[in-house]
């Protein structure tokens, strides 16, 4: 046996090593997965069965509910019609009050939208103008502390603008 089975290139102790592990796989999946896997296909098959009781069920409630508007209908003809007309002038009612809502909608969430967009505008110039006051001060203060001649003057004046551009295409 031991032969036949090198013969074929198969490792006995591999062989049962892959038999225990394939063993011990089994059982956990089992109480770990296959149970839990089981019981959410019976909660399917469950939700399903009780789907196709509750889509006869309607469909059963909608058959009659046709044989009663049939006899309705033959039974008072006119007054079906009347009945539609009124269903179709009260529809359209609903319709014109539901355009005249949503514009009202519209119209407000615009203008909600300019207010927010103003209000940044706003809050941005003021970041703005702190930032321009704090580079004057710094300028300022720069050109405070030591006495420059015109080259030097220049050359602090172009750094300060440099330094205001960069903070402009920063933000």
């Amino acid at each position: 046996m031991d032969r036949l089975v090198s013969g074929l290139g198969i490792s006995v102790p591999t062989l049962i090593a892959q038999i225990v592990n394939f063993g011990i796989l089994f059982a956990l999946l089992y109480f770990f997965a296959f149970k839990r896997i089981l019981k959410i296909l019976d909660e399917r098959s469950h939700k399903v069965k009780e789907s196709i009781a509750q889509t006869e069920y309607i469909r059963q409630q909608a058959a009659q509910a046709a044989d009663d508007s049939k006899k309705k209908i033959e039974a008072a003809s006119r007054e079906g019609q009347e009945i539609v007309a009124r269903a179709v002038k009260a529809g359209e009612e609903v319709r014109v009050q539901a355009q005249h809502q949503a514009r009202q909608d519209g119209e407000a969430l615009i203008n909600r939208a300019r207010g927010e967009i103003q209000q940044e505008r706003d809050e941005a110039i003021g970041e703005l103008r702190r930032e321009f006051a704090e580079l004057t001060i710094t300028a300022a203060e720069r050109v405070i502390e030591k006495t420059l001649d015109k080259k030097a003057h220049r050359e602090l004046i172009e750094k300060t603008l440099d330094e205001i551009t960069t903070l402009g295409k920063e933000k």
